[in-house]
């Protein structure tokens, strides 16, 4: 923050993140990784019909 606020340069949060976990000051969260599908279980019978789906993953 010093850096950024005294230089005025900009860094990214990313960019942060990639330093902190090459110096081991944050350890990677723990999070399970949900990857999506390639196309939908159920397929559309008509014309104009759309699936909408969502999902939430808390823990």
């Amino acid at each position: 923050m010093r850096f950024s606020d005294e230089r005025k340069y900009f860094v990214s949060e990313a960019s942060v993140y990639r330093l902190l976990k090459a110096h081991n000051l944050i350890t990677s969260p723990a999070y399970v990784v949900i990857k999506a599908a390639n196309e939908f279980k159920d397929k559309t019978t008509a014309i104009n019909q759309l699936w909408q789906t969502d999902f939430t993953y808390r823990r």
